[in-house]
């Protein structure tokens, strides 16, 4: 039995994020596959009456727009994406609305970009809107608001999106549902690979890139969303959204696709929002004596262990935190300005005293803020 069916096979999961691409919701450009969405309805409804929660990740909104304005190819300009999300996303609200009302149930629309995530109080929003909508019975349909997403502000795939949300609202399982199968063992069997206990090197490189002209991101952002997600102590699935009754058969143990295990013990929720939901202001470089210090022996970071800055930051922003190599080993919200860093770099705490002589807490970042990538 795999660690899949294992994982599944005894009860109904409490929560699932099940994201689906936009090959899977049309046929074409602009063209919705409503059978197939029917099909995905019925499957939602009847996971919701066994008892599981389940909010959707939905793309299609600029391939409907693209369709509607008659576009025959994915815009590069920003505005001109932007218009076409606007033209789709009301389409697509209306065919979900339609596909789940023989099931009686009310869906509900929710727009992101990723400052929702990174922004402390509108995180904390976001979420308690997300159980609001669940504690009234509602399918929440969650999409980048590509209307006014510009490049500081979006996720760039709904399948970051998913990943990060399935996070934010501790699900059980992220389902993300393709045109793919699941990853392919390119360089081996030409199989698909079952499950994935761990996201090494071998793995990533069996990735490969959309070649669709609506889609974006292909098999290298799933992964990366499944970095997000299973280490964060979500279950994440990767399958064919054209697959009969996929949903059944997932939470059923018979995956036809890629099951990637999560991760030991979940980062708990101020540790989630450091790692995931911020965009660094800067980055602090460290000495090889702090590196264990952090990864090992589970300390703050302080002066004595740092030998540079680069960026602008302020007091309270969330920085990198590199080893001299470069490569950034911890993340976390940093208690002196990168002006502040220039002047403290490589001294202890005794000679920073008469530097801040009102300061009770001299750590540059504490342990307590501090998460390892």
């Amino acid at each position: 039995m795999s660690i899949a069916a294992k994982t599944v096979e005894s009860t109904p999961p409490k929560r699932v994020v099940v994201k689906l691409g936009t090959g899977v919701l049309t046929s074409g450009i602009g063209q919705l596959d409503i059978g197939r969405i029917a099909s995905v309805c019925r499957q939602i409804s009847d996971l919701g009456r066994s008892g599981t929660e389940v909010i959707v990740v939905s793309s299609g909104a600029v391939g409907l727009g693209m369709g509607r304005l008659g576009l025959a190819r994915r815009p590069s300009i920003l505005a001109q994406k932007q218009a076409c999300a606007a033209v789709g996303q009301s389409l697509l609200m209306q065919t979900w609305q339609r596909g789940f009302e023989p099931h009686h149930r009310t869906v509900a629309e929710v727009l992101l970009t990723r400052e929702d995530m990174r922004a402390r109080s509108r995180h904390l929003a976001l979420k308690a809107s997300v159980e609001a909508l669940i504690g009234y019975g509602t399918i929440p349909i969650i999409n980048e608001n590509d209307a006014v997403s510009g490049a500081e502000i979006q996720f760039g795939d709904n399948d970051t999106l998913s990943a990060m949300l399935a996070s934010l609202v501790h699900a059980d399982y992220l389902v993300i549902l393709s045109t793919a199968p699941g990853l392919i063992d390119m360089e081996g069997t030409g199989n698909i690979v079952p499950t994935v206990t761990r996201i090494t090197p071998e793995i990533e490189a069996m990735a490969a890139g959309t070649t669709s002209i609506t889609a974006v991101g292909g098999m290298v952002s799933k992964i990366s969303a499944a970095r997000i997600a299973t280490k964060a102590g979500c279950g994440v699935f990767i399958a064919s959204g054209a697959e009969e009754d996929v949903l059944p058969k997932i939470f059923s143990g018979h995956n036809p696709g890629t099951f990637f295990v999560p991760a030991g013990l979940p980062l708990d929720a101020r540790k989630r929002w450091l790692t995931y939901f911020q965009r660094p202001a800067g980055c602090i470089e460290i000495n090889t004596d702090a590196v264990p210090a952090l990864q090992n022996d589970g300390g703050s970071l302080l002066a004595v262990g740092v030998t540079g800055s680069r960026g602008p930051f302020a007091v309270g922003d969330i920085v990198n935190i590199a080893g001299p190599d470069g490569t950034v080993i911890a993340r976390g919200k940093c208690r002196f300005s990168n002006e502040d860093i220039l002047r403290i770099a490589g001294l202890n705490t005794r000679e920073m005293k008469p530097l801040f002589p009102g300061r009770r807490r001299l750590e540059v970042v504490h342990r307590n803020d501090l998460v390892l990538l």
